[in-house]
């Protein structure tokens, strides 16, 4: 079968497309192309006319001011997303990953694939592309089996129940003024993390706005007497719900776990909608201490084994770090 790949970086000019995962669909494109900072890409293979396969990949810019820099770096979320049962998608996939490198890799500094469901999908591809890849972690919880109640570990339990009892409320963002207020919330907890990337802010409002009959999207709010003092903004692909931010004023109310009730309310609404699984975007690096991480396993999920994959656009230094990585 010959294959023919075309990579899009304009929306009005990606055909109709089938599909079903939100980190490859022309929603987030979308979404990506009108927001300040990213640079979309998407990757189709095609049959013929037919679309057998795409990959979204996008570049965004990242400013650091410890140590002070501007950096572009490309994301990939997942190996793309496949049409045909009968495709071998590890050869799809290999020249997929050759070309989106080679035409996205004089705008990035990095290129990272994250998240990826099998640790060891691709793996010739990604070294024949001189990709080196980094032990990763990855958390989640099962939500179909048991309620997430009988998970939770029993310092949850008594935070939780104690931050009821104290006025917490946990609802979703349903106005426009609610989701500008947590998001200028979600900004400022954010501002203190200098090692962290926050997106514009429009970008969230774009998803939270963008195609509400599909609900790709949801912020979760926790409140006490009228105010937002913590939330979480979830996102929804397949049978599965990711938690992407969340932020709280936990210092200024310590007694009522804003940032715990954050995390459990997006987890129960996450249950409450049927999905499968729900998922932590980043548990952080296996052989390094990450507070995030205990915090988060409080909630009875299990952490599991996987890979990024990384290239960097100087050659001198992906070849050290490919060697020390071999």
């Amino acid at each position: 079968m010959a294959v023919r790949l075309s990579i899009y970086r304009k929306g009005s000019a990606i055909p109709p497309l089938p599909g079903h995962t939100l980190e490859h669909s022309t929603e987030l494109f979308h979404v990506y192309e009108q927001t300040q900072g990213y640079s979309p890409y998407m990757v189709v293979a095609f049959d013929g006319e037919r679309p057998i396969a795409k990959l979204l990949a996008v570049v965004r810019r990242s400013v650091r001011l410890f140590p002070p820099s501007i950096i572009k770096r490309c994301e990939v979320y997942r190996c793309g997303e496949y049409f045909d049962a009968s495709l071998n998608k590890e050869t799809l996939f290999g020249e997929m990953l050759e070309y989106v490198t080679h035409e996205v890799l004089q705008q990035s500094f990095l290129i990272e694939f994250r998240n990826l469901e099998q640790p060891l999908f691709g793996y010739k591809h990604f070294r024949k592309n001189q990709y080196f890849p980094v032990n990763w972690l990855r958390v989640y919880n099962s939500l179909h089996s048991l309620p997430p109640q009988e998970r939770l570990e029993p310092s949850k339990k008594r935070q939780i129940n104690r931050a009821v009892k104290n006025g917490a409320i946990i609802k979703t963002a349903d106005t426009k003024e609610e989701i500008e207020a947590f998001l200028h919330m979600l900004k400022k907890a954010y501002s203190s993390k200098i090692r962290k990337h926050f997106p514009d802010i429009n970008f969230f409002r774009l998803l939270a706005q963008h195609n509400p009959d599909k609900k790709i999207s949801r912020i979760i709010l926790v409140m006490y007497k009228g105010k937002i003092i913590g939330g979480s903004f979830c996102l929804f692909s397949e049978n599965n719900a990711y938690l992407w931010f969340s932020g709280s004023m936990r210092k200024t109310y310590a007694r009522l776990y804003p940032g715990v009730m954050a995390v459990w309310g997006a987890i129960t609404y996450a249950y409450d909608k049927g999905y499968e699984h729900f998922e932590f975007m980043d548990a952080g690096l296996p052989f390094k201490k990450f507070g995030y991480r205990d915090f988060i396993l409080g909630f009875g999920g299990k952490q599991m084994s996987t890979r990024r994959w990384f290239r960097f656009r100087w050659t001198w230094l992906n070849k050290i770090v490919c060697w020390l990585y071999r």
